[in-house]
C-alpha cells in the first residue's frame, strides 16, 4: 500500500495540495483513504487478495479484467460480481439492481462514485457544524453585555485558563476603565496574566479600537491581550495586531463559537459516533 500512494499520486497527477488534502475530521488524507476504499471494493469483487499486512496480489479474475481492458473500472463495473452485490447489500446502501448480468450496468444507482464513506460522513459532519455555528452565534449576539461576560470566561476556563470558574470571574467587569475590560490568569497558578476586551458589537471592529486596546496594554505593561467581539475585524485591525510588538489575540464572533463548541460550552452532545479501523497488527501470528 506504502509505495502505492506515491505511484497513483503520480499516474492521476496529482499536485502537493491535493495528496496532502485532508477529510473533515483533519486526521486521515483524503487520497489516502480513497486508495483504501479503491482495495477493498477490488479485494469485496475477487480482484484482489491479501497476501501480508499491507501487501495485495492480483487474484485469476482480476488478471481476466486486466486483460479485457476496460476503460475504468467503477463500482458499476464491479457489480457485475455475485462477491461484491452481497457486500453492497449488507451496507444497507440505496442501489437498487435491475440488470446486473448484461453490460447494461445504467440501472444501478449507487452514490458518488468520487467518494467514500468517510467523505460522506465528514460532509454531513461540516453542514452540522456550521449550522451549530451560526446558530451558537446568533444565540450570542442576543444575551445581555453582562452574560457576554460571563460567557467569555467560561470559554476561556475550558480552554484552561483563569483555574477555576469563581476565580477567574473576579477579574472582569472590575477594571473597565483605560480600554480594558477583565483580566484572567494565563494559567491556574497566576503565573502570568491576560487583559481582555469583549465587545458584543454588530459593526466591524477596525485598527482604532485594536489601537486603544494596545495602548491600554502598554499603559499597564502588558504583553498579552484577547480582543473578543460577537462580528468581525476588519483587514487594518488583524494587520495592526500581527505588527505590534504586544501579543494580542483577536477572536470574532464565528471563531467565539467554534470555541465554545470546541470546549462544550453553550452546547450538548445528542449523538457519538466512533469510526474504528481493523488492527492488522493483531493478527500477526508469531
Amino acid at each position: 500500500m506504502k509505495e502505492t500512494h506515491p505511484v497513483m499520486a503520480e499516474l492521476f497527477l496529482l499536485s502537493e495540495e491535493e495528496r496532502e488534502q485532508l477529510l473533515p475530521s483533519g486526521r486521515v488524507r483524503l487520497f489516502h483513504n480513497r486508495v483504501a476504499w479503491a482495495v477493498t471494493h477490488l479485494k469485496k469483487a475477487g480482484l484482489l487478495e491479501p497476501r501480508r499486512r499491507g501487501v495485495y496480489a492480483i487474484t485469476e479474475r482480476g488478471r481476466r479484467i486486466l486483460a479485457d481492458a476496460p476503460e475504468r473500472i467503477t463500482l458499476n463495473y464491479l457489480m457485475r460480481f455475485e462477491d461484491f452485490r452481497d457486500f453492497r447489500n449488507q451496507r444497507n446502501t440505496t442501489e437498487t439492481v435491475e440488470d446486473v448480468s448484461t453490460e447494461n450496468t445504467k440501472a444501478v444507482e449507487l452514490e458518488d462514485e468520487g467518494q467514500t464513506p468517510e467523505e460522506v460522513l465528514g460532509q454531513a459532519w461540516k453542514a452540522i457544524r456550521e449550522n451549530l455555528e451560526s446558530e451558537v452565534l446568533d444565540q450570542i449576539k442576543q444575551v445581555s453585555p453582562q452574560f457576554f461576560e460571563q460567557l467569555v470566561v467560561d470559554v476561556l476556563v475550558a480552554m484552561g485558563y483563569g483555574g477555576e470558574r469563581l476565580g477567574a470571574a473576579r477579574a472582569v467587569g472590575q477594571s473597565g476603565d483605560g480600554g480594558i475590560d477583565g483580566i484572567i490568569d494565563e494559567d491556574p497558578l497566576g503565573l502570568d496574566v491576560i487583559y481582555l476586551q469583549a465587545k458584543r458589537w454588530e459593526g466591524v471592529v477596525g485598527r482604532p479600537e485594536i489601537q486603544k486596546f494596545a495602548g491600554a496594554l502598554q499603559g499597564r505593561r502588558a504583553k498579552k491581550g484577547v480582543f473578543i467581539t460577537t462580528s468581525n475585524f476588519s483587514r487594518d485591525a488583524s494587520e495592526y495586531a500581527s505588527l505590534i510588538d504586544n501579543r494580542i489575540v483577536l477572536i470574532d464572533g464565528r471563531r467565539l463559537a467554534r470555541l465554545m463548541i470546541d470546549h462544550d460550552v453553550g452546547v450538548s452532545a445528542v449523538e457519538h459516533y466512533v469510526i474504528k479501523r481493523l488492527d492488522t497488527d493483531y493478527f500477526i501470528e508469531e
